[in-house]
């Protein structure tokens, strides 16, 4: 009977110790989800190494659209994902009724006013045109820009995500406004000759960020940021993450590969 005993308790320890080193061979492994362009590469240059260096075995998946990362975070086939901002992933959890949440802001291209006419703000002519996005957001941002570099004032009480054409007190150099769909922005640049251009589409253009007239300096509503499932990620997952972006290998990659994104302040 002992004997039997003894062989019992043998075999759960057996079991458990299995059992725990498969938990901790599972936890080795992460996977982030990113959309092609910047983040992907991002990941893969910046983040990976880091998170190898820890330990991990990292599997990156990359999307086309920005449905499927959040999808993908929330059904458990993510560990986390890389590709939005706050503002986007409040809305996201708001009508799906999920728990995603940011873990830290990462650096984000930020939009830009370039120009094929003009070399410096100074040269730009009275009356000259600029092209800029249509949708609220992106609209806001581009009127900040503009008033960032003193080519027009807006109202010290603005939504900044909503700021339109009536929120403008100040137009020294009678500025004329054409909205067109982002896509068409970058090709704005010679046709207008002042286009104002998110990084995401100036980047997919080929186009140096650090060829603007001027670089938004972008709030941290805008700013992208590392997500993670809170109902999922664990306490060990989150704090990695958090130091693999922190990381003095991070930002060195940062600033050779990454020349003109917009860097967050220390959180």
């Amino acid at each position: 009977m002992k004997g039997i005993i003894q062989f019992l308790v043998g075999t759960l320890i057996v079991v458990f110790l299995s059992w725990f080193l498969l938990q901790e061979k599972a936890e080795e492994k992460i996977v982030i989800g990113a959309t092609s362009g910047p983040f992907t590469d991002m990941v893969e240059k910046a983040i990976r190494p880091e998170l190898e260096d820890m330990g991990y075995t990292v599997e990156v998946v990359e999307y086309s659209d920005w449905i499927q990362p959040n999808t993908a975070l929330e059904n458990g086939d993510l560990d986390a994902n890389l590709f939005q901002n706050i503002t986007f992933m409040n809305d996201y959890n708001d009508k799906n009724d999920a728990n995603l949440i940011d873990l830290i802001q990462v650096p984000t291209a930020p939009m830009g006013l370039y120009s094929g006419k003009y070399d410096s703000l100074e040269e730009i002519e009275s009356g000259s045109e600029v092209a800029l996005p249509p949708d609220p957001t992106n609209m806001s941002r581009a009127f900040m820009v503009l008033d960032d570099a003193g080519l027009i004032k807006l109202k010290e009480d603005v939504d900044i995500f909503d700021i339109t054409e009536d929120d403008i007190i100040e137009n020294n150099k009678n500025l004329k406004f054409v909205f067109q769909d982002a896509g068409q922005l970058p090709r704005s640049v010679d046709q207008i000759g002042l286009s104002l251009v998110p990084g995401n589409f100036a980047l997919a253009s080929d186009m140096k960020l650090e060829d603007a007239l001027v670089l938004e300096k972008m709030s941290k509503y805008f700013r992208n940021r590392i997500v993670v499932n809170d109902d999922l990620a664990s306490d060990k997952v989150r704090e990695d993450l958090i130091k693999a972006v922190q990381s003095e290998g991070f930002n060195e990659v940062i600033d050779e590969e990454f020349k003109g994104f917009d860097k967050p302040e220390d959180e």
